[in-house]
């Protein structure tokens, strides 16, 4: 045979499921865009297009849907240990599954005081409005044996309007940059964290509570730390990650500086004493690093664009 077949896997992607929990009047949403990728002995349906050992992806949709009735939505890594060890144990021909999760985070829409003259006014429990920051991400993969869960969040947006500076770097014929000594710092954050749980004897981490503190310490070591540079801003909020979080290892950011230019008001006669900027939305600098625990290798791929 000429050709022989390399890695391979198949499943659905981009399953919308939205669980609603009814705590009597008090409603709590869980919002997620689920992938499944399957892969093991597969090679038959690729050599003759013998289907014996495939579940089809129309399954794996449904077992979506009716994991979120049968073990709810406690968080996006818990409901995606639940599908990988399902289709790991219960079809032999599967040997590793991979979940990616997307988690979109609703907030409760604050109603007006008992006291209001409109009909409803009643504290209401139930009306959302989708937050338009980040999105919450999640990677969960098993082998049968061994666990990898890496979390993160992407498109959430910052910016420190003073405390940067960006001076010294090196300059040629080419460069036509101004040192700035007090610029606008802002980019569009994409983090990726890699838990050290890897083994059902081992006690499993609070997931919601790791995510919302991770996202806690990074946000803090973005606008606590005086910087001279994006790369010095992305090491300080790894580490406050890993030095606060003990169950994350490594974390891998890829951050976009996203350029604010001083306009030239000279023309009109105007002083603007760093006070209105051009945000450019395009070229920008593209800052990527790991940042890990000492001693870990690094394990998150390089690349995070499908990640």
């Amino acid at each position: 045979m000429p050709t022989i077949l390399g890695q391979n896997q198949y499943g659905k992607a981009e399953n919308r499921v939205v669980k609603i929990t009814r705590d009597g009047d008090t409603h709590h949403i869980k919002d997620l865009n689920v992938s499944v990728a399957l892969s093991g002995d597969m090679e038959e349906v690729h050599y003759s297009g013998s289907n014996a050992n495939v579940l089809p992806t129309d399954t794996t949709k449904n077992t979506v849907y009716a994991f979120a009735k049968e073990h709810g939505i406690e968080s996006a890594e818990q409901f995606g240990i639940h599908l990988a060890r399902h289709f790991v144990t219960s079809q032999d021909p599967i040997h590793r599954a991979r979940i990616r999760i997307e988690e979109y985070a609703w907030e409760r829409i604050a109603t007006s005081d008992a006291n209001s003259k409109f009909i409803g006014a009643d504290e209401v429990k139930h009306s959302f409005v989708r937050k338009g920051q980040e999105t919450r991400v999640s990677q969960i993969t098993f082998d049968g044996e061994k666990w990898e869960i890496i979390s993160g969040l992407k498109d959430l947006t910052v910016l420190n309007s003073t405390n940067s500076e960006f001076w010294g770097y090196v300059k040629d014929k080419y460069t036509t940059l101004r040192e700035a000594y007090d610029r606008i710092l802002a980019t569009d954050v994409s983090a990726r964290w890699r838990y050290n749980w890897t083994d059902d004897a081992e006690r499993m981490p609070n997931w919601e509570k790791s995510y919302e503190q991770a996202r806690k310490h990074m946000l803090q070591a973005f606008a606590e730390t005086y910087s001279l540079s994006l790369q010095q801003t992305l090491y300080q909020m790894g580490s406050r990650i890993i030095n606060s979080r003990s169950e994350i290892d490594e974390i891998r950011f890829s951050l976009p500086n996203n350029h604010h230019f001083l306009v030239d008001l000279e023309p009109f006669g105007l002083k603007n004493d760093n006070e209105v900027y051009f945000a450019a939305d395009r070229p920008y600098g593209l800052i990527e690093a790991t940042v890990l625990r000492d001693g870990v290798e690094p394990r998150i791929p390089l690349d995070m664009t499908n990640l």
